[in-house]
């Protein structure tokens, strides 16, 4: 992309990822435009965006609707860029997957012909999912962009975040083949578990899942037997990143930690002594499977380097936490 700062779209804006990136976008010089939810009633809080460094004079805040995607219409006119972040999350499964995943789709698919119809609109990052890439049969030990999760297995599986795996699998490879047929420029960015400070006044449920050992959330230390994870911060520079980069293309694994849940139940001990944490022994007892490592090697050998560790992602989420009253 040429080096110009310009307007760009962000989807989602109030969410923990996108609330992030519309910080970091401002402090590089960007107009941001980014959608919320539209919110009848007025009761949601969007101040933390409104009060963001240069939001005053370089950003607008516009509703749209994945179930309408036509109203992204408006959020995406003019700009040179688009980070498609939102994304329908139903991970109490209120609603049927197919239902969830069709919304996920029709939306993606619906902004990508906004950004044709833009003419101005250089590039679209969407933000996809270690979901995307893990949950499948393979007996590998690390994984890389060639692998996808296995939609058919996942439906026969009753698996925690199962209908959001299927939904980011499928609306990912949807994007991508979109970007194909229209020469349209479509880069996703596949996180892990994104950690670290949260900007928006909601828990984050990434951070809530990582932290499951702290809060005690025993029906969620089966997503811990071996996790990968990312700090917010560095998933968000990947983005800005991919968009600035000429030669980006297809999907990059953004991905810089992994753990197993024995090796964070001691680490979480000896550097937070104030928790009370499960024993080894009974950590035992977890069932669920133990995923296989994310390889970031694209994204590296595009020239991009992580800033932070896993000292770093848990200090500042728990700090936050804190903060916010979740602790």
């Amino acid at each position: 992309m040429e080096d110009n700062r310009g307007t760009v779209c962000v989807t989602g804006g109030t969410g923990f990822i996108a609330s992030w990136l519309v910080m970091r976008l401002l402090e590089h010089g960007y107009s941001v435009w980014t959608t919320v939810r539209p919110d009848p009633d007025g009761s949601r809080d969007i101040s933390f965006l409104k009060n963001l460094p240069g939001a005053s004079e370089r950003l607008r805040i516009l509703t749209a609707d994945l179930n309408d995607p036509e109203t992204f219409g408006p959020a995406i006119e003019g700009c040179v860029g688009v980070f498609h972040v939102a994304t329908p999350v139903d991970f109490e499964d209120k609603e049927p997957e197919p239902v969830v995943t069709k919304r996920s789709i029709d939306g993606a698919l619906g902004i990508l012909r906004a950004c044709l119809n833009s003419k101005t609109v250089k590039r679209v990052v969407y933000t996809s999912s270690a979901s995307a890439v893990q949950l499948n049969n393979s007996s590998a030990d690390t994984l890389d962009e060639d692998s996808w999760s296995d939609v058919k297995s996942l439906r026969g599986m009753a698996l925690f975040l199962a209908s959001y795996a299927i939904s980011k699998t499928l609306t990912e490879k949807a994007v991508l083949e979109f970007g194909e047929r229209h020469g349209l420029e479509v880069v996703t960015v596949i996180p892990s578990f994104v950690h670290g400070t949260f900007l928006c006044p909601k828990f984050a449920s990434s951070v809530r899942n990582v932290l499951a050992l702290v809060l005690g959330n025993e029906k969620e230390y089966s997503v811990l037997l071996r996790i990968s994870l990312v700090h917010v911060d560095d998933v968000v520079r990947a983005h800005i990143f991919l968009l600035e980069h000429p030669d980006a293309k297809g999907r990059y694994i953004c991905s810089s930690a992994t753990m197993t849940i024995e090796e964070m139940s001691k680490f979480l001990s000896e550097r937070y002594p104030e928790f009370q944490m499960p024993s080894p022994e009974s950590l035992k007892q977890v069932k669920g499977p133990r995923l296989a490592r994310l390889s970031s090697r694209k994204l590296l050998d595009a020239g991009f380097e992580y800033k932070y560790g896993i000292d770093d992602m848990f200090d500042g989420a728990i700090q936050c936490c804190k903060e916010k009253g979740y602790l």
